[in-house]
C-alpha cells in the first residue's frame, strides 16, 4: 500500500514537470512570457517616411491601419479617392531601433463589380490579414451622405470575395436619434485570438447608446463585436470612453475615440485610445494604450440602445501613454496614430508592438507618416 502510495506520488510529479516542459517549449522556452501576464510597454524607436513620398505615382499617406502576418506588412490608405488601396512594406528593427521602413508593393481594392471605388463611396481605416492571405478591411462609409459602413474581404490581388452582414444598428437611419454617428463606424479591426474570427470596434457611442466624449466626464460607451470567418456579427461587449483631453477653445473641435484594437489572449486586448483638440501646435493628439479585460462583460448584442440598461463594461488599465515619450519624437509631436499590430519576437524574447500614424496627406497642415517602435514586457 505504501509502495503504491509512493508511485502513485512518483507518477503524479513526473506528469507536472513534463507538464511543465511541454508549456515551456509550446510558449518559446519562458513561462514568464505568457502574454496575460503583460507588465509594462516601453519605447524603442521612430522612422518617418517624408510627406510627399511617391511610390508606383501613389502618394504614400493616410495610413490608418497596419498588420504583420507571415512575415509580411500590410498598410491601408484611408484616401477616398481611387485607387483605394493597401500598401505592402519592409520594416526591419532590432531592440535598438528601425533599420528601414519602406514601401514595396501597392494593391489596389476593387468594389464588388471588379471595377475602382467611386468618389467618396468609401473611408478605409482598418487592416488584417488572415493566415490564408485574405485581406480584411473596413470602411467607415459616409454617414453624412446616407453610406453605411462596412467590413470586406478581398483576396491578395485586391478583388471582392465576400462582406460581412451588417447590423441595422450600425447603418444610416433617417431617424437622427438612432444609428452611428459621421466618422464614427468601424476604425478597428483586430484578429480573434485562438479562432479564426475577428473583433470589430465602432470609434463612438451609437447615438441610442450614449453621447460622444467631451472634455466633461461623460457616458461615453462603444460596442466592440464579434465577427466570425464567414462574416456574421456575434457576441458583443461594452468599453467606456475616457473624455477629451484638452479644449482650446469653445470652437475648437475635439474628439476621443478608440482607434484600434488588438486580442492578444482570450478576451485580453490591448485598445489604441486617441483624443484630439483643435488649436494646439503640438497637433493636439494625446494616445493611449489601454490594457482591457472583457471576461467578464455582459453580451450586449441583444440590446438595441445601452441607455438604461444593467450590463457589466469591460475594464481598462492605462498601460503607456505616448506623452510619456513626446520629447523623444519628431519635433515632439505625437501624430494621429491610428494602427497597430504585434510584430516579430525580438531578440530578448519580448514581443514588438509597431504603430503607424495617418497624416490625413497634411490636409489640415503638415503632419507625419510616423511609425513607432514599442516592445511589450511580461
Amino acid at each position: 500500500m505504501k509502495k503504491n502510495a509512493i508511485k502513485m506520488i512518483g507518477l503524479l510529479l513526473c506528469a507536472i514537470f513534463c507538464s511543465c516542459e511541454f508549456f515551456e517549449e509550446y510558449t518559446g522556452g519562458n513561462i514568464d512570457n505568457d502574454p496575460n501576464q503583460i507588465k509594462e510597454i516601453s519605447f524603442i524607436d521612430e522612422f518617418v517616411i517624408a510627406d510627399g513620398t511617391l511610390f508606383e505615382n501613389t502618394l504614400i499617406g493616410g495610413l490608418s491601419g497596419i498588420d504583420y502576418e507571415n512575415g509580411k506588412w500590410y498598410l491601408i490608405s484611408d484616401d477616398p479617392t481611387a485607387p483605394i488601396r493597401f500598401y505592402t512594406a519592409n520594416i526591419e528593427f532590432n531592440e535598438s531601433g528601425f533599420r528601414d521602413v519602406s514601401i514595396n508593393g501597392v494593391t489596389e481594392l476593387k468594389d464588388k463589380t471588379g471595377y475602382s471605388f467611386s468618389e467618396g463611396s468609401v473611408d478605409p481605416e482598418a487592416i488584417r490579414v488572415a493566415a490564408n492571405g485574405t485581406i480584411v478591411w473596413t470602411s467607415e462609409g459616409n454617414i453624412n451622405n446616407g453610406i453605411d459602413p462596412f467590413i470586406r474581404f478581398s483576396d491578395q490581388a485586391g478583388n471582392f470575395l465576400s462582406e460581412a452582414l451588417i447590423a441595422p444598428k450600425y447603418k444610416f437611419n433617417t431617424n437622427e436619434n438612432v444609428g452611428p454617428v459621421h466618422n464614427g463606424t468601424f476604425e478597428g479591426l483586430c484578429k480573434a485570438y485562438g479562432s479564426n474570427g475577428y473583433w470589430v470596434n465602432m470609434e463612438l457611442p451609437l447615438k441610442q447608446d450614449g453621447v460622444e466624449p467631451t472634455i466633461e466626464d461623460t457616458e461615453s460607451p462603444i460596442r466592440i463585436s464579434y465577427l466570425s470567418q464567414n462574416g456574421t456579427f456575434g457576441k458583443e461587449f461594452v468599453y467606456e470612453l475616457d473624455p477629451v483631453v484638452r479644449k482650446a477653445s469653445e470652437t475648437a473641435f475635439t474628439i476621443n475615440g478608440v482607434v484600434e484594437i488588438l486580442e492578444y489572449s482570450t478576451d485580453q486586448f490591448l485598445f489604441l485610445e486617441r483624443s484630439f483638440s483643435t488649436g494646439f501646435p503640438d497637433g493636439g493628439n494625446n494616445v493611449k494604450i489601454y490594457k482591457v479585460d472583457a471576461s467578464n462583460a455582459t453580451n450586449v448584442r441583444n440590446m438595441d440602445s445601452l441607455e438604461g440598461e444593467t450590463y457589466i463594461k469591460a475594464t481598462k488599465e492605462l498601460l503607456f501613454d505616448f506623452e510619456s515619450i513626446r520629447g523623444e519624437l519628431t519635433d515632439g509631436i505625437v501624430d494621429n496614430i491610428e494602427g497597430i499590430t504585434l510584430g516579430p519576437v525580438l531578440e530578448n524574447g519580448n514581443r514588438s508592438l509597431v504603430l503607424v500614424a495617418d497624416n490625413n496627406f497634411s490636409a489640415f497642415g503638415p503632419q507625419l507618416n510616423q511609425f513607432i517602435l514599442l516592445e511589450l514586457i511580461n
